[in-house]
């Protein structure tokens, strides 16, 4: 049995099974882990994982839509 290098929490897999470069989820915290060594096995988080947390667009935004859409809206509230 391993345990997750972020929350601790132990992951059931078959560490035979196991090869440098592969990768898994760890079922508690939902984070990517890389399989970074087998002898003894290393587990690391996927640093590409972050980038998914957030839907933050180009300009900083967390919204939906861009500027161009916005502005429409406001062009149909005030006919």
């Amino acid at each position: 049995m391993i345990h997750c290098p972020l929350c601790n929490a132990a992951i059931d897999v078959d560490e035979e099974e196991l090869d440098e470069g592969d990768s898994l989820i760890c079922e508690e915290c939902g984070k990517n882990l890389n399989v970074s060594g087998v002898s003894p096995l290393e587990l690391t988080p996927d640093d590409e994982d972050d980038d998914d947390d957030d839907d933050e667009d180009e300009d900083g935004d967390y919204d939906d839509y861009d500027e161009d859409e916005e502005d429409e809206d406001e062009d149909e509230e005030e006919v």
